[in-house]
């Protein structure tokens, strides 16, 4: 899936403008600088957790078999303003805090059901964080939009989960288990049919 198609989805089930997409897109570097060891065993093995009760294995495999958390590291490492890489690194450990709030234990230790109650309370916080984040950042964002340099504006980060969320759905899409096995996958360029019924007013193939 191309970059500009992945980041349309992920907006489209989301509701929001994929974290990080401007970079994503372009390829650029964000600058941050502070994932540094962040992304180690245990919490690369949390992230694919968290992934795989957003994209649980049905009849096709989950988020976890696509390790989604690679490409949050990526992402978080090459895409992140420094300001959403802490917030996504500190959303970390915030989320053994929820759970043990929740259920008196860790996230990873914690039954499907459970994790899955956890994740829901987290989308409500996350919405109603983010409603406030996008209505503090109203009049600096106007500011841009009137001096008509819109893309030069730098939104304040959004609650860790959205992160999170976004991120497990545009890694498992990206991957070649959600490319081939969830989606319809069409080879590039397909093969060639000089049959193909047409009828006069059809758009042209590109």
């Amino acid at each position: 899936m191309k970059r500009r198609e992945l980041i349309k989805l992920v907006g489209l089930i989301t509701g929001g403008s994929m974290i990080g997409g401007q970079f994503f897109l372009s390829g650029c570097n964000a600058g941050g600088k502070a994932a540094g060891g962040a992304f180690n065993e245990a919490n690369m093995a949390l992230l694919n957790e968290i992934g795989e009760t957003i994209i649980p294995t049905t009849n096709t495999p989950g988020a976890k078999a696509a390790n989604v958390a690679e490409f949050m590291r990526i992402l978080v490492t090459d895409c992140y303003t420094q300001a959403e890489q802490e917030a996504f690194i500190k959303g970390i450990s915030e989320i053994d805090v929820v759970s043990n709030k929740m259920h008196k234990n860790d996230f990873i230790k914690c039954t499907p059901e459970q994790r899955h109650e956890i994740l829901v309370s987290l989308e409500k916080e996350a919405k109603e964080y983010n409603q406030k984040v996008w209505e503090a950042d109203k009049p600096e964002r106007e500011k841009f939009k009137a001096e008509k340099r819109p893309y030069n504006f730098v939104p304040s980060p959004k609650h860790y989960y959205s992160m999170m969320r976004q991120m497990s759905i545009a890694g498992y899409f990206n991957s070649e288990i959600g490319a081939k096995q969830a989606l319809e996958y069409l080879p590039v360029p397909g093969k060639y049919d000089g049959a193909y019924p047409y009828k006069k007013g059809d758009k042209a193939f590109y």
